[in-house]
């Protein structure tokens, strides 16, 4: 079936698969609003029970609305592609009842490895933070069954 797939129909059916299964972007409210071979956008709106002792988005909460963005992008090739590292740079706070927006595009992949870079944005288009992802990918294994048509 992959290779009746184009390459966005492929992507496509990897998000809603993937998600199913992510129990994590689920429990945080996130949606995967957009995907493409190559890249991923993620959004969450900052809940009360995410705000930190600042009454600001703790960074755990956008590390992994980041780290999520990053996923989908490193997977939508069907290929089970894993985090190897990350760094975080948080520029601005989150507030209370803020979506955040992260978009993940690819940068570099070549052979086993890749470079991803997510940046975190909120509804008016302030950058909050800027995360980069290295990626290894485990040649052979899919990410998701390809018999879960989607």
């Amino acid at each position: 079936m992959q290779a009746s797939l184009t390459p966005q129909q492929l992507a496509e059916h990897v998000r809603t698969a993937m998600y199913a299964n992510d129990g994590a972007s689920q429990a945080l409210g996130m949606q995967v609003v957009a995907i493409s071979p190559t890249s991923a956008t993620v959004t969450m709106a900052v809940r009360a029970d995410m705000l930190n002792g600042h009454a600001t988005c703790h960074g755990g909460f956008i590390t992994t609305l980041a780290d999520s963005a990053f996923a989908f992008a490193c997977n939508a090739g069907n290929e089970m592609t894993v985090a190897s590292g990350l760094s975080i740079d948080f520029v601005a706070p989150a507030r209370l009842g803020d979506l955040l927006i992260a978009e993940g595009v690819e940068i570099s992949r070549a052979g086993r490895t890749g470079v991803y870079d997510v940046t975190v944005r909120n509804q008016r288009d302030e950058l909050i933070a800027a995360f980069r992802g290295r990626s290894y990918t485990m040649k052979g294994r899919s990410t998701v069954p390809l018999s879960q048509t989607a």
